[in-house]
């Protein structure tokens, strides 16, 4: 009775929510739903702008003074996307192919890692383990472009150039998603209820998929947004292939854009198109972002 009632007591502090009551006028509330949603134009602004010069016909786009709004609007920038994609050497189709799935693996076996390494250096007892967290820590101090040459030397050493394994294993090593789940796993799992947990005969497996990861969903899925978005958009990793049917999306897509003047609704389009996944993803599972941030002390 005692080991079902604690794990009872788990799962009704993992469910439970607390709700703040504000007392507030009517004309505060006017000023800050005002407020939010000035914020909320000025972030929206640069993808509405991007989508409206997506429809605008190429005369409007070298118009000058340039309008914000379009005229006569077409999706003639969409079909020409369409066209040269489809008079590629490699179909389309294995673009896209190549971008879902290194994006959705990658994803899928980082965050297990991520997940893993931010528990153990949280709340793991192990010689090191200060040394190594700060070692995460500092590493976000450094660009992907800092680090460039060195990791090229290193696929190339292992012999993963012009594979998968060069798109797949690079990526798993980023710190952020493991700063993220640490900093949450410190803040928001007791040292008490692990302690509970292990007492009631429960193994650290059981531990990690029972407390901790309900716990955690929020760091879970703002890694998720991050580590989606930023392989999505990896045509950064273009210096690992050479093969044309290894190659993703944004760069087939960063190809097409880079054809002159006569290209530059075909660019724009090329913009909507690749920001649209990152942007399902994020609306998806963006309530855990703010949640996230505030435990990890990022801004």
């Amino acid at each position: 009775m005692e080991k079902m009632s604690f794990w009872r007591r788990v799962r009704f502090n993992h469910n439970s929510k607390k709700t703040v009551l504000l007392s507030r006028s009517k004309a505060g509330n006017f000023g800050v739903f005002l407020f939010l949603l000035l914020i909320c134009a000025f972030m929206a602004l640069p993808m509405v702008y991007s989508i409206i010069q997506s429809l605008k016909p190429i005369d409007e786009i070298f118009l000058y003074p340039p309008r914000f709004y379009v005229k006569n609007p077409t999706f003639e920038n969409f079909v020409q996307v369409i066209g040269l994609a489809a008079s590629l050497w490699v179909p389309f189709t294995r673009y896209l192919f190549n971008s879902l799935f290194i994006t959705i693996v990658t994803t899928a076996v980082y965050l297990i890692i991520a997940a893993m390494a931010g528990y153990s250096l949280a709340k793991g007892k192990f010689r090191g383990r200060e040394a190594i967290a700060q070692t995460v820590t500092l590493t976000l101090l450094f660009r992907a472009e800092v680090t460039a040459i060195p990791a090229y030397f290193i696929v190339a050493k292992l012999g993963m150039i012009d594979t998968y394994w060069a798109l797949l294993l690079p990526p798993l090593a980023g710190s952020l998603g493991v700063f993220l789940i640490r900093q949450t796993v410190t803040v928001s799992i007791p040292d008490e209820t692990l302690e509970a947990a292990r007492i009631d005969g429960a193994s650290e497996y059981r531990i990690f998929s029972k407390i901790v990861i309900p716990g955690i969903k929020p760091a879970l899925l703002t890694t998720i947004i991050f580590t989606f978005q930023s392989m999505w958009n990896s045509a950064g990793t273009s210096q690992y292939i050479f093969s044309e049917a290894l190659k993703e999306l944004p760069t087939v897509l960063s190809t097409i854009a880079a054809g002159g003047i006569a290209r530059q609704g075909a660019a724009s389009a090329v913009s909507v198109i690749v920001m649209i996944p990152p942007i399902i993803v994020f609306l998806i599972s963006q309530s855990s972002v703010m949640e996230t941030m505030s435990h990890s002390g990022m801004k």
